[in-house]
C-alpha cells in the first residue's frame, strides 16, 4: 500500500523533476546541494509532506553525484562534496577514461546511497546515540583527524601537504571572532568581516587555476575539451566494481558513520574515506594518478553520508549537515516534530521517507546517465569555448552565494594561488580540507576550554578522544601505519 501511495503522480512527477534539477545544479560549479534544497523548499510549502520530502531527497542525492561530472571532466568540483573526486577522476579523464570514471561514479553513488539508507533504517537509534556521545572534545579531535588526512592526500610531499593545510586553517580564521567579536586578518577591509566564503575559494583553486593553465598553452585551447566519446556500459563496469567491493562497502560504512556525526556532512566523509582507502591500499602510489579505488571511495562515501545525516535528524532532531538543517525546518513547516516520538506519532511518514530514499537510488541511475551524456556532448566543444563558460559559471557561482562582487575577487585571487601552488608541486586538497574543518576545530577547542576553565586534560581522558589521538599519532609518525590500517580493513 505504501508503494502505491508513493508512486502517485502528485508525488512522482515533482520527484523526478527535482532530480533533473539536481543534475543541473550539481553540475554547475559554485552551486551546491544545500542551495538546491533551499530553492526547492518554498515550492514544497503547499504540497503533500511526502511529495515535498521526495523533492528534497531527490535533488540532494542527484546534485551530490552531479558535482562529480565537472570534477572529472574539467577538474572543477560541482559541489564541495565532489572536491575529493577531482584527485583521480580527472586523471582518468586525461587518459581518455572519463566515461568509465563517471559510470563507476554513478553506480557507486547509487550503491553507496543504498547502503547508507539501509544502515539508516537498521541502526538509526544506536548509531545516533553514539553520535550524541560526541562533545566538544571529541569533535575537536575528529576535526584534527580529518586534517591529518592531508598527509595522506599529498602524493609527493607531506611537508607540502601540511603547508597547504595550515594555510587553509588561516583562511578559515579570517573574519569576526565569534567569541570576542574582534576582527581577525581583515586588514581594515569591511568585506572580510564576514569571513572568506568556501565556494569562491574552491572554485578559484580548482576552476580558475585550470583556466590559467589552458590560457598559457594556446595550442591546447583549439583542442576539444574531452577527446573520448561518451560510451557508457553498465554491464562492463559492474565487474570492475565487483573486484573492488570491499572498497565500496568500507567507504559506504565510513560515509554513513561520518554523516551521522552532526556537522560533519558528505564533504568530510568523502575526504576521510579517500584517506583511509589510500592508507589501506596495496598500491597507494597510484592514488592521485587515476586510481579506480580513488574514484570509488569518495563517491560511495558522500552519497552514503546523506543517509547518515538523517540518523540524528530523525531520531533526535539534531541536523547532520546543512541540508538536514533545512529539512528539519521544512518538517516543522509541515506540522511534523522530528525526534524519538516521530516513530510513534508519524510511523507512515517515516516509512515513506525511508522508501523514497531507497527508490531515489534506483532513479539516480537513469537520471545520472542522462546527465553524463548531456554534459559529455557539451564538453566535446573546443576548449576555448568551454573555458569561457567555465569562467562565466565560476563568476556567477561565486557571486550568487552572498551576492557580493568581492567574492569574485576572492575567486580570482585563489585562482592565482592555485596556479602557483601547482607549479610549486604543493597539493590543493589539504587547503580545501583546512578551510572546511577550520571552524569546526577552532569552535570546539574554544568552547571546550571555556567549559573546563582552560584545562586541556578533559580533551585527552575520554576513550573516544584517546582513540582519535592515537589515530592522529599513527598517521603522522608511524612508518607502519599502512600495515596497521590493512590489518583493520583487510581486503579479501
Amino acid at each position: 500500500m505504501l508503494l502505491l501511495d508513493i508512486f502517485q503522480l502528485h508525488i512522482l512527477i515533482p520527484w523526478i523533476i527535482s532530480m533533473l534539477v539536481g543534475i543541473l545544479v550539481g553540475g554547475t560549479p559554485g552551486l551546491t546541494a544545500t542551495m538546491a534544497v533551499a530553492l526547492i523548499i518554498p515550492i514544497t510549502y503547499y504540497m503533500d509532506p511526502l511529495a515535498g520530502l521526495a523533492m528534497i531527497l531527490g535533488v540532494s542525492f542527484t546534485s551530490i553525484f552531479a558535482g562529480d561530472i565537472p570534477a572529472t571532466f574539467l577538474r572543477i568540483p560541482g559541489t564541495p562534496a565532489s572536491a575529493a573526486a577531482v584527485l583521480d577522476g580527472f586523471e582518468m579523464s586525461k587518459k581518455g577514461k572519463g566515461s568509465l570514471a563517471l559510470t563507476i561514479d554513478l553506480l557507486c553513488s547509487a550503491i553507496g546511497g543504498l547502503i547508507g539508507v539501509s544502515l539508516l533504517i537498521m541502526i538509526a537509534p544506536p548509531l545516533a546515540k553514539f553520535a550524541l556521545r560526541f562533545t566538544n572534545f571529541q569533535y575537536f579531535w575528529l576535526g584534527m583527524f580529518g586534517l591529518s588526512m592531508s598527509a595522506m592526500l599529498s602524493t609527493n610531499s607531506k611537508v607540502g601537504g601540511l603547508i597547504s593545510a595550515v594555510l587553509g586553517l588561516l583562511v578559515s580564521a579570517v573574519g569576526i571572532d565569534i567569541t570576542t567579536g574582534f576582527p581577525r586578518f581583515t586588514f581594515g577591509n569591511i568585506e572580510l568581516m564576514g569571513g572568506i566564503g568556501f565556494i569562491p575559494v574552491m572554485v578559484g583553486l580548482f576552476g580558475i587555476s585550470e583556466v590559467f593553465k589552458n590560457v598559457k598553452n594556446r595550442d591546447r585551447l583549439r583542442e576539444r575539451t574531452i577527446h573520448d566519446k561518451i560510451s557508457i556500459s553498465i554491464f562492463e563496469t559492474l565487474p570492475i566494481i565487483w573486484k573492488r567491493k570491499w572498497t565500496l562497502l568500507k567507504s559506504s560504512f565510513i560515509g554513513t558513520c561520518v554523516g551521522a556525526l552532526p556537522g560533519a556532512g558528505a564533504d568530510i566523509a568523502a575526504w576521510v574515506a579517500y584517506g583511509v582507502e589510500k592508507k589501506t591500499s596495496k598500491k597507494p602510489e597510484e592514488f592521485g594518478k587515476g586510481s579506480i579505488d580513488g574514484v570509488i571511495a569518495p563517491t560511495s562515501a558522500n552519497n552514503a553520508a546523506l543517509g547518515g545525516t538523517w540518523i540524528p535528524a530523525l531520531v533526535f532532531g539534531v541536523p547532520g549537515d546543512s541540508i538536514t538543517a533545512i529539512v528539519l525546518g521544512a518538517m516543522l513547516m509541515y506540522g511534523l516534530r522530528p525526534g524519538p516520538l516521530i516513530f510513534q506519532q508519524s510511523p507512515d511518514f517515516v516509512k515513506g521517507v525511508f522508501a523514497i530514499a531507497l527508490i531515489s537510488q534506483f532513479f539516480l541511475i537513469p537520471v545520472g546517465l542522462l546527465g553524463i551524456k548531456a554534459y559529455g556532448r557539451i564538453l566535446r566543444l573546443p576548449r576555448n569555448i568551454i573555458m569561457v563558460f567555465v569562467l562565466i559559471f565560476s563568476v556567477v557561482g561565486s557571486y550568487s552565494i552572498r551576492n557580493s562582487f568581492f567574492d569574485i575577487y576572492i575567486m580570482l585571487f585563489f585562482g592565482v594561488i592555485g596556479y602557483i601552488f601547482e607549479n610549486l608541486d604543493i597539493p590543493l586538497a589539504p587547503m580545501v580540507l583546512g578551510i572546511i574543518l577550520g571552524p569546526m576545530i577552532e569552535d570546539n577547542l574554544r568552547v571546550g576550554l571555556i567549559k573546563t576553565g582552560g584545562n586541556y586534560l578533559p580533551f585527552l581522558t575520554n576513550p573516544i578522544s584517546a582513540v582519535l589521538v592515537l589515530l592522529i599519532i599513527f598517521t603522522f609518525f608511524s612508518s607502519n601505519v599502512s600495515n596497521l590500517f590493512r590489518i583493520i580493513f583487510r581486503k579479501k
